[in-house]
């Protein structure tokens, strides 16, 4: 039997509370691109494990730092003045039973090959300088993973997820996904990665705050920018709309000064990223596993990318927290709203928490008994085939930020 329980919970659903705050950093915002390149590493050095020792010895890469470069961005051109700085920070096990692989370099070519998917204006060569620091760790730590039967937790810490989302935050989540896929990217390629869309829901008004930087080569003066700008203010608009009747109002870099006939008013980049001359980057310091930053929801501090996928209950009991939410809300009538925490206990199985809790919105009519039985049932089958969680992160089927 495992430790599970389910309540209600007394509390407005989020669509009926007064006030509501959702962001997201897009994949080009410096937080993010170092959450990237820490899972990339992650996955990089997991197949290398199991290409080279048929399985995935222990390893953290989740301590990576961006230092901003300098760049000129001018309309119709400009320079990267100074390259950004990418630091791998972390733990590797290099060498097992006698037999050694370059966790280092597989680490900077996993961190470049992301690079190179994400930033398509980023020349990876010369515009970052990519510095692998990864410490060696033991190898009688493989034992922990190589040993029969379930992994044993690595830390007493927890995990949270809820379901589903709200009007507010589907549309933040969409309208980045949207402005940063390739097709728009090759009708409008002016607009760079680094787009963080804030939303607030001041009771049935909606207020999106998008900030799209813009790639300076695709854009020759100020009326071809504030043209780009009226473009993007009616996609970002419409777009919302199909997620909501209630009202909605955009502003679109919102830092602009207007007034300015140069480069310098406006929201120029060189790669499309600020990381290219400012804005730093962490790991952990952006979006939650399930993509956005949601305070009026429960959320965990924990940084999810780059933690190992095998026994680290930080990275996995996010991830497995919303995976529970999303299949509660879809599978078991009656659930208006669902919030999800799992804890671990440092040494206990992963799929033997300490405690995994459900907390229950309903719907009108329905009542706890009938919905009790279901919601645990959905809870212990995911606990039952959590190793499920550890395949999808390393083939990259999950999303951790």
């Amino acid at each position: 039997m495992r430790n599970i329980f389910v309540e209600e919970l007394i509390q407005k659903p989020i669509e009926e509370q007064e006030i509501e705050i959702v962001e997201r950093k897009g994949i080009g915002h410096p937080d993010s691109i170092s959450d990237g390149i820490a899972e990339s590493v992650s996955r990089g050095l997991c197949n290398a494990y199991l290409d080279h020792f048929g399985g995935v010895l222990h390893h953290n890469t989740d301590e990576v730092q961006i230092t901003a470069g300098e760049s000129s961005p001018e309309f119709g051109g400009g320079d990267i003045i100074k390259p950004m700085d990418i630091l791998l920070t972390g733990r590797g096990v290099p060498e097992y039973e006698g037999k050694k692989i370059g966790i280092d370099r597989i680490a900077i070519g996993a961190a470049k090959e992301y690079l190179k998917e994400s930033l398509i204006n980023l020349d990876v060569e010369t515009c970052t300088v990519v510095e692998c620091k990864i410490g060696h760790g033991s190898g009688d730590l493989v034992d922990v993973f190589k040993r029969e039967g379930m992994p044993a937790s690595n830390d007493t810490s927890f995990g949270v997820g809820f379901a589903p989302f709200s009007e507010t935050e589907s549309m933040v989540m969409a309208i980045e996904e949207l402005l940063n896929s390739k097709s728009f990217k090759k009708k409008y390629p002016q607009v760079g990665e680094d787009i963080k869309v804030m939303g607030l829901r001041d009771r049935d008004q909606i207020t999106l705050t998008v900030a799209v930087a813009m790639i300076s080569k695709y854009v020759d003066g100020v009326e071809s920018y504030l043209n780009t700008k009226e473009e993007l203010n009616d996609i970002v608009t419409e777009l919302a709309l199909k997620h909501t009747s209630r009202e909605v109002k955009t502003y679109i870099n919102t830092g602009d000064d207007p007034s300015c006939d140069t480069e310098k008013g406006y929201y120029l980049t060189v790669t499309g990223t600020s990381a290219e001359m400012g804005d730093d980057g962490s790991v952990g310091r952006g979006n939650r596993a399930n993509g956005l930053i949601t305070p009026n929801r429960p959320m965990s501090m924990e940084a999810t990318s780059g933690k190992n996928p095998i026994n680290h209950v930080g990275k996995i009991y996010n991830l497995l927290s919303n995976q529970m939410a999303n299949d509660i809300v879809k599978e078991v009538e009656g659930i208006n709203q669902v919030n999800i925490m799992i804890l671990s206990q440092i040494g206990a199985p992963i799929d033997q928490p300490k405690a995994a809790s459900a907390q229950l919105i309903l719907e009108k009519g329905y009542e706890m008994g009938k919905v009790q039985k279901e919601v645990q049932g959905v809870m212990d089958t995911w606990l039952a085939d959590i190793n499920k969680i550890t395949e999808m992160l390393i083939k990259g089927k999950v999303r951790t930020f």
